[in-house]
């Protein structure tokens, strides 16, 4: 079989190229409502963030004063008045699981509201881009000194402004272990050099991760790299509320005097390009909803101030339910986003969450500060004593959660003739009940030893834990009494 013959004077095959290059996103300042909205949402996070760990909270003088803390050497939670131990880490998973229902509902009620306005990506991002602003100007400014050749006055602008970045992402850092730690404490021992490891660390990886990701890659973590627009994208369906661009209004598009011209031949979108210059992702959100649009609403206050200055109906770009886009399109009157949210799945999510704050505030209500835990002995699992009686040991945890020491008794229960002791008490000291005194904010580790009569019979019995104050709590631990058997 013949080859084929080789094709003469090929030109030149241009490489295919896996992805497309990422192009520098400029956005616009813009003034409105949802920025007005993003501005408030931003303060008080970063507000929240960076504040926080300087609050003091009054919790006595056993415990720290600290108002949020996380104490992994005491594995304490502490959030102003509510302090959670280990064991009651079901606090914990319940806050988690409604913060996963939460984006549930937020995300089926008002689509990607939380990437748009609350995500630290976003937030730290919006910071950053407002410094771009602040130093090298606002769009074309910064547009045209990308372009211009490197010299002195960019290269000063372009360190100044890294410099700032860095400083904001060595606080980001810093924040975030004040939150491990006592802040006023850290931060002393942090600049002396006293700090453990751990801490610098994590303040280095916190500064370049904040540094790389809010100053340079932005808009690419939000399309390429998180997965949570993916995840949305099922949570969402036509009666979710998006920002939309309302092609059957806008096109034709053309410009102000074409439209003058020939009005029956344009719609209302002037094509000024607007709505991309002030996006943050840099998308055209005239091409429909896409994982780019992250619904922060900027584009709509551009197109409103733009529609407010040639004299037509705002609205052209708005947050509108898919199903309600076709409904205007087929002439009904718009519907208002109120109306839109209260819908039987966004009732059921917001259901849901509810019963589980609740559910939670009830448990953190009517919780003991007193807990009891028992270990009874395996190996031997009972001794004979010279007086015939017989004896088990067992390994007692008096939990106080109070921030105050406290006076506990333990007491037998449904052990008859049964004494105990500890390695704190003698045996001549012997009683069914026995009191110790706990720290504050402690677990008392106490050995103890229980002694029955000789008759005994192997079965269950109880220990009980009261604390000895106004409060009166109690405990009790089921657990057995090994003993020889009836012959």
């Amino acid at each position: 079989m013949n080859s084929p013959a080789p094709v003469k004077n090929r030109p030149p095959q241009p490489a295919k190229q896996l992805y497309e290059q990422s192009k520098t996103v400029h956005n616009k300042r813009i003034d409105g409502p949802f920025r007005r909205f993003k501005w408030a949402i931003m303060v008080l996070t970063l507000g929240i963030y960076y504040i926080t760990p300087w609050i003091r909270w009054d919790r006595g003088p056993y415990a720290p004063d600290q108002a949020v803390l996380i104490d992994l050497a005491h594995r304490r939670f502490y959030m102003f008045g509510i302090e959670i131990w280990p064991h009651e880490f079901y606090f914990v998973a319940g806050l988690l699981i409604m913060a996963g229902i939460g984006l549930f509902l937020v995300t089926s009620a008002v689509g990607r509201a939380w990437c748009g306005y609350s995500c630290p990506q976003t937030v730290w991002t919006d910071l950053f881009q407002h410094i771009d602003r602040f130093i090298d100007g606002d769009r074309n400014a910064r547009m045209r000194l990308d372009k211009a050749p490197w010299g002195p006055k960019k290269i000063a602008r372009r360190l100044l402004k890294w410099a700032i970045y860095l400083v904001i992402a060595f606080w980001t850092g810093g924040a975030w272990i004040m939150y491990f730690a006592d802040a006023p404490t850290l931060v002393r021992e942090f600049w002396a050099g006293e700090a453990a490891p751990a801490a610098y660390i994590t303040v280095a990886v916190l500064t370049l991760t904040t540094f790389v990701l809010g100053g340079f890659m932005r808009e690419q973590v939000c399309i390429y790299m998180c997965p949570w627009p993916r995840i949305q994208t099922a949570l969402m369906d036509e009666k979710s509320l998006l920002v939309t661009y309302k092609d059957w209004r806008g096109e034709k598009r053309g410009s102000l005097k074409k439209a003058e011209k020939n009005p029956e031949l344009y719609g209302d979108c002037i094509d000024c390009n607007l709505c991309v210059a002030v996006c943050p992702t840099g998308w055209d959100i005239r091409k429909g909803p896409d994982i780019s649009c992250i619904t922060c609403g900027l584009c709509i206050d551009a197109c409103d101030k733009v529609m407010k200055d040639v004299n037509r109906p705002r609205g052209l770009i708005d947050y509108a339910t898919l199903e309600d886009c076709e409904a205007e399109r087929a002439g009904e009157p718009a519907r208002s986003p109120m109306k839109a949210i209260m819908r039987p799945r966004t009732l059921i999510y917001f259901g849901i969450w509810a019963a589980i704050g609740f559910a939670l505030l009830f448990a953190l209500g009517t919780r003991s500060h007193t807990d009891l835990s028992v270990s009874p002995d395996r190996n031997p699992p009972f001794m004979l004593l010279s007086d015939g009686s017989i004896r088990n040991a067992y390994t007692l945890r008096l939990r106080n959660m109070e921030s105050r020491p406290r006076d506990m008794r333990v007491a037998i229960v449904d052990l008859p003739g049964a004494v105990m002791w500890s390695d704190t008490i003698a045996a001549e000291n012997a009683a069914p009940a026995q009191t110790f005194t706990v720290p504050a904010d402690q677990t008392l580790t106490v050995r103890a030893y229980v002694s029955a009569p000789a008759d005994t019979l192997p079965g269950d019995f109880a220990f009980t834990l009261t604390s000895l104050d106004e409060q009166g709590e109690s405990d009790r631990t089921e657990t057995s009494f090994n003993a020889p058997g009836a012959e």
